[in-house]
């Protein structure tokens, strides 16, 4: 069985976001029901994920998004689920979701960093990725590694286009496929297959590097690739 959206279907679906009150499952929530997505912010509390959206809409008055608190069952439940838990709770939290999560096309977007010496580093999970951990705990799901190089900042400010390169990891082509029209309804986003999750791991590690070079220089610095042809495949 399979739940994974078609291009068409994809114009109008919900996307479930579970964990989705921390600053990147926020930002990216605010940032995909402003292109006309509606969104389930998840979260162990309800009542959490309402306070999550009303600041969201606190913040953005003028701004009609299609955004519903929920906990993260029913986020779980929606056809495109994005997991954005803390990575440490990743898989767990991915396992207790299974049932509501066969077929279905799930992104990781956790990465694994701990801070050593006032420096955040990378961090090798159980497979190599939380994305991996994440396959593992949802053996009937299709699950892609993407979002991890978009600073939550940039992404869930609203008032600029969010810029970059995702790039995705993912066994199934479906996911990838699924999470590449994601990407594309993003305006200044461009998605790259990454390959298999066999390379999420050193995708996911990257971000230490970025997260350090922007507390650095207080930017909101992400990737762009260049001389590779981004067109849809």
């Amino acid at each position: 069985m399979s739940t994974t959206p078609t291009h068409d279907s994809l114009s109008t679906m919900d996307v479930g976001i579970v964990g989705g009150t921390g600053p990147a499952g926020r930002a990216l929530g605010a940032r995909l029901a402003s292109v006309g997505f509606e969104v389930v912010i998840g979260s162990r509390s309800a009542e959490r994920a309402q306070e999550i959206v009303d600041e969201i809409h606190k913040k953005w008055p003028d701004r009609d998004l299609a955004l519903v608190p929920a906990a993260n069952a029913v986020a779980a439940s929606a056809p495109l689920v994005v997991l954005a838990t803390p990575w440490d709770a990743a898989a767990d939290t991915a396992a207790s979701l299974r049932a509501e999560l066969v077929g279905k096309v799930v992104v990781s977007m956790g990465n694994a960093l701990a801070k050593v010496d006032g420096e955040l580093r990378a961090v090798v999970p159980p497979g190599g990725s939380v994305a991996a951990g994440v396959q593992a705990a949802l053996p009937e799901s299709l699950v892609s590694a993407a979002f991890h190089h978009l600073p939550a900042r940039a992404l869930g400010d609203l008032d600029r286009p969010a810029t970059g390169d995702v790039l995705i990891c993912s066994d199934h082509p479906e996911a990838t496929r699924a999470t590449a029209e994601l990407v594309r309804r993003l305006a200044d986003l461009r998605p790259f297959d990454a390959g298999s999750l066999a390379a999420a791991g050193p995708v996911e590690a990257f971000t230490a590097v970025l997260l350090g070079l922007n507390a650095r220089y207080k930017g909101r610095a992400t990737i762009h690739l260049t001389g590779i042809d981004d067109s849809p495949r």
